[in-house]
């Protein structure tokens, strides 16, 4: 199987499961969907593939759906819901670094055999360790405030606030991973490759994060539909 057919599969699979945990549980579901995506994302993104004429690493898709999950907040439980699943995502990625490194300290048994791996992967440099900890804090936090800003705008033109769904969707979401792209690039790689190289990963990761800032669109109008079935209940 291609990696470029994976990775559309990857997009049905976790944007859906998204809208699963939701129906299923509510704001408890979208919650829990933080913590699982920001651990899992954290470790896919050390995989590095080629798919669509492009270099990238994984656990792009599966960082977007925090995106998706914030905007969800936001539109059907308010701005202080969605900052809490920032909040709970900041923490889960503290406490995940904090775990990981510990298990790095300890003297393996000569009859190990997982040691090694667990040390490849776990092993990133504290510098990625906290660039990827502060724009995560930066972008999602943005995040929130450009959807209710651009809410409050588009609110105000027509006195409907169920009108441009999409407009303050899409507008937070690239306009947060447009600053999450930038900063990661330049914070974490800066110094390592020329100012060319760093211009092409920002352009190429945007990219990225464009198609599936644009593909959860209709996650987010079947996620109001939820809400409002599970309100009229």
């Amino acid at each position: 199987m291609s990696n470029e057919l994976l990775l559309i599969i990857n997009i049905i699979v976790l944007y859906s499961g998204v809208l699963i945990w939701y129906k299923l549980f509510g704001s408890s579901g979208l919650l829990c969907w933080t913590v699982f995506a920001t651990i899992a994302a954290n470790i896919e993104v050390l995989i590095l593939v080629d798919a669509f004429g492009i270099e990238q690493t994984l656990g792009n898709i599966m960082f977007a759906t925090t995106f998706i999950v914030t905007d969800i907040l936001s539109e059907t439980e308010g701005k202080q819901k969605a900052q809490k699943a920032v909040n709970i995502g900041i923490l889960t990625s503290i406490s995940f670094i904090v775990v990981t490194q510990l298990w790095l300290q300890y003297t393996p048994s000569v009859n190990d055999w997982a040691f090694p791996s667990i040390q490849v992967i776990f092993s990133n440099t504290p510098r990625l360790m906290l660039v990827s900890l502060v724009v995560y804090v930066i972008a999602q936090n943005f995040d929130v405030w450009a959807y209710h800003k651009i809410w409050e705008i588009t609110n105000k033109m027509c006195s409907d606030k169920n009108k441009y769904l999409w407009l303050r969707n899409n507008g937070s979401t690239m306009l947060s991973q447009l600053l999450n792209t930038a900063l990661f690039s330049f914070g974490a790689f800066w110094g390592k490759y020329p100012i060319d190289t760093l211009i092409s990963i920002v352009l190429s990761s945007y990219i990225i994060f464009l198609i599936t800032s644009l593909a959860d669109t209709p996650i987010i109008y079947a996620a109001r539909k939820i809400n409002h079935s599970i309100k009229s209940k």
